[in-house]
C-alpha cells in the first residue's frame, strides 16, 4: 500500500479509539485503557526494557524486535524447522484443548464451553508446510522455478470470539510459510493468548532453540495496535475482527490481510429435505452460540414451505418466540443510535453476544430448557435481528414470495461483505442465481455453515477468512511472496 494512503497520527488514533471503545462496551469484555500519551512501552521509540520471556511482552516494540530475530533463526532451520513448529502447535493445542478451552471461557464468558474445547481440538485440521509447493517450468529456453517465500514478521490482531483457536491456526499458517508473528489480541482475550503463546514458545525453544517465534502483547491497547502497525519489523498485517479494526488496519500504510465481518443468510426453497435443513441450521448457527463469522444468521424461506419448515425447526430443538417475546428480546439486544447523517440504526448490546439461548429467552420473558440450542422468531426483512450481525443463538425467519425475492433479501442482509451464504435446495438454477448475486467467499449448499471449513464437507480449516481484502480462506500460501528464479539455456535432456 502506498505511503500516500497512510493516516496521520491523529486520524489513526481517532479510528482505533472508536474501535476499542465499541469493543469495550460489553461488560463481559475487558475494557481497553483510556487513551494516553505514548509511553516507552508503547511508542515506536526505543525505551527502557520491559521485555518478557517466551514471547510474552509488555513492550510491543521489543516483541517486534524479538520476533524479527526469531525469524532469522527459523530461516536457518529450513522447511524441517517449520514442520516441527507446526507439529508442536497441533499436538499441544489438542492435548491442552480442555484446559485452554476452560481458561478462555472463564476469561471471555461468551459462547459455550464444550464448543470452546471443540474449536481447539479441530485446529489440527489447519494445513501446514505440505501446502507450500514450488511450481516449475521447463522448455526450449531453459528452466523457471516459482517458489513461496516468507515475508518476515506478520503483525496479527485477534478477536475475542475465538482467541486461542484463531491464534493457533494463524501460527500454523504463518510459520508454515516461514514467518514469525506478533499478536495484538483483543483485550478481552489477552490472558488466553498469553497462556498459549508462552506454552508454544517454551516447546519451540526446547525443540529448536528459538525463544520468541510467536509473540504477543500482554496488555493490548490502542497504543500497542498503533505501534504494531507502524513498526519497521512488521511486513504485513493479518486482522480478524469487525469493520472498525479492519478499516484501521487497511488505512495503516501496511499491506493488510483482513478477515472482516459477516452476516450469512440462509435460503430454503423447499426442494430439499426440510428436516435436514432445520438440523443443519442449528448445527452451524448454534455452534458456540453463533459466534462463528460463518454461522447462519437469518433464514429466508419460501412462504408455501414456511409452516412445514417451522415445524421441523421446532422438532429439531429450536424454540419459537411469539411477537411479544421477540419485541422484549429486541429491546434488550439492541439500542438505537443516529449516524453522522442523522439516520437511526440499531446498535448491538454486546452484553448479550454469545449468550446462551436460555439467557436470551429470559430477556424475552420466556422460560426454555437450559440446553436449548437456539431460539427463532418470524420477522420482516428489515428487523434488527436480520440486518445486524448479532452473534446470538436467535435466528429470524422471514417468509418470501419467490426465489428472486429470497435472493434479493439475502443480498440486502449480507451487506456486500461477501463473506458466507447458505442455501438448502436441489434446484441447481436457484443455487447458481444465489451464488452469482451474493458472490460470497464461502457458499454452502445443503449443509451446515461449518461444512464450508471442511467440518462435514470437503476442504480445509482456517479461523481467518480474508473476505474484505479478497485472499479468501487463509492458508500458508496467503503469507508468502511468489519469487521466480530463471535459468536461460538449452537445458532439457528430452
Amino acid at each position: 500500500m502506498s505511503s500516500t494512503l497512510q493516516l496521520d497520527e491523529q486520524a489513526l488514533r481517532a479510528v482505533v479509539e472508536d474501535v476499542m471503545r465499541s469493543l469495550g462496551r460489553s461488560p463481559v469484555l475487558s475494557p481497553a485503557p483510556a487513551p494516553s500519551a505514548p509511553s516507552a512501552a508503547s511508542s515506536p521509540s526505543r525505551g527502557p526494557s520491559r521485555g518478557g520471556r517466551f514471547g510474552v511482552f509488555e513492550d510491543v516494540n521489543e516483541a517486534c524486535v524479538a520476533a524479527a530475530a526469531a525469524f532469522e533463526q527459523l530461516r536457518e532451520k529450513g522447511i524441517a524447522g517449520r514442520a516441527k513448529v507446526v507439529e508442536i502447535v497441533k499436538e499441544m493445542v489438542t492435548a491442552k484443548a480442555v484446559e485452554w478451552g476452560k481458561f478462555e471461557f472463564e476469561e471471555t464468558k461468551i459462547g459455550r464451553l464444550e464448543h470452546k474445547i471443540e474449536k481447539l481440538q479441530i485446529v489440527k485440521l489447519v494445513p501446514g508446510v505440505e501446502w507450500i509447493k514450488p511450481y516449475g517450468l521447463s522448455g526450449d529456453h531453459g528452466i523457471t522455478m516459482e517458489e513461496h517465500t516468507p515475508f518476515g514478521v506478520i503483525g496479527a490482531v485477534l478477536p475475542v470470539t475465538h482467541s486461542i483457536p484463531t491464534l493457533s491456526g494463524n501460527i500454523i499458517n504463518i510459520v508454515a510459510a516461514g514467518n514469525a508473528v506478533v499478536f495484538n489480541p483483543h483485550p478481552g482475550g489477552a490472558r488466553s493468548a498469553a497462556l498459549a503463546v508462552r506454552a508454544y514458545n517454551e516447546a519451540i525453544h526446547a525443540a529448536l532453540g528459538i525463544e520468541n517465534l510467536v509473540c504477543t502483547v500482554l496488555k493490548p491497547t490502542l497504543d500497542t495496535f498503533n505501534a504494531l502497525t507502524k513498526h519497521e519489523a512488521i511486513n504485513i498485517l493479518l486482522v480478524t475482527g469487525g469493520p472498525g479494526v479492519v478499516s484501521a488496519a487497511m488505512k495503516s500504510g501496511k499491506r493488510a490481510i483482513c478477515a472482516g465481518p459477516g452476516n450469512p443468510p440462509v435460503i430454503i426453497d423447499g426442494t430439499g429435505c426440510l428436516k435436514k435443513a432445520a438440523r443443519d441450521i442449528i448445527s452451524g448457527g448454534a455452534f458456540d452460540n453463533n459466534l462463528l463469522c460463518i454461522g447462519e444468521k437469518q433464514v429466508f424461506v419460501l412462504e408455501q414451505f414456511a409452516d412445514k419448515f417451522i415445524e421441523c425447526f421446532s422438532g429439531a430443538g429450536a424454540v419459537q418466540l411469539n411477537d411479544a417475546q421477540l419485541a422484549k428480546l429486541t429491546a434488550a439486544a439492541f439500542t438505537t443510535s443516529k449516524d453522522a447523517g442523522g439516520c437511526s440504526h440499531a446498535v448491538l448490546n454486546r452484553a448479550l453476544v454469545g449468550a446462551d439461548a436460555a439467557v436470551l429467552a429470559r430477556h424475552a420473558g420466556a422460560n426454555v430448557p437450559p440446553n436449548t440450542p437456539m431460539l427463532f422468531a418470524e420477522t420482516d426483512v428489515d428487523h434488527a435481528f436480520v440486518m445486524e450481525e448479532q452473534m446470538m443463538p436467535m435466528l429470524p425467519v422471514v417468509r418470501v414470495k419467490s426465489i428472486a425475492q429470497a435472493i434479493e433479501f439475502a443480498k440486502k442482509s449480507e451487506h456486500g461483505y461477501k463473506h458466507s451464504a447458505i442455501i438448502h435446495s436441489l434446484n441447481v438454477d436457484h443455487m447458481t442465481q444465489m451464488a452469482r448475486a451474493l458472490d460470497t467467499t464461502l457458499f454452502v449448499k445443503n449443509g451446515p455453515s461449518t461444512a464450508g471449513l471442511g467440518l462435514g464437507g470437503e476442504g480445509y480449516l482456517s479461523y481467518s477468512i480474508a473476505t474484505t481484502t479478497g485472499e479468501g480462506i487463509s492458508n500458508p500460501a496467503t503469507f508468502t511472496r511468489t519469487r521466480r528464479c530463471v535459468m536461460v539455456d538449452n537445458l532439457r535432456i528430452y
